[in-house]
């Protein structure tokens, strides 16, 4: 799970980065996505340490979830009010497709975790 959530990181701060750019450098809140970005990369860098790992894990997982929620109580809105081709929409709605994707992931990653210890 750190590779994915380093891969996720590194995605996520690509398209705050894109949608900066996009947006013709007029909002720093543009780079929202980034931010969530280095959060993984530093969870996934943290999860090295295998004492800590678990913790990181989770709290990437938690962070993903704010996010997801976040990216979509602004997305929503906005796309149903007619501005789904605007740069920061399509930058909300694709962070919020990757944070979903993501926090599927690490649930399925946990409960695989918890059989295994298990022994199921």
């Amino acid at each position: 799970m750190p590779s994915t959530t380093r891969l996720f990181g590194i995605s996520l701060i690509v398209l705050g980065i894109a949608s900066y750019v996009a947006t013709g450098r007029t909002s720093v809140t543009a780079l929202i996505p980034a931010i969530f970005g280095a959060v993984f990369v530093v969870c996934a860098l943290v999860a090295r340490n295998e004492a800590m790992r678990k913790h990181a894990m989770h709290a990437a997982v938690a962070v993903g979830l704010v996010g997801a929620l976040a990216s979509l109580a602004r997305a929503i809105p906005a796309v149903m009010a007619g501005d789904a081709t605007r740069p920061a929409v399509l930058s909300q709605i694709a962070m919020a497709a990757l944070l979903i994707v993501y926090v599927g992931l690490g649930v399925q990653s946990f409960i695989a975790a918890r059989k295994a210890r298990l022994g199921k």
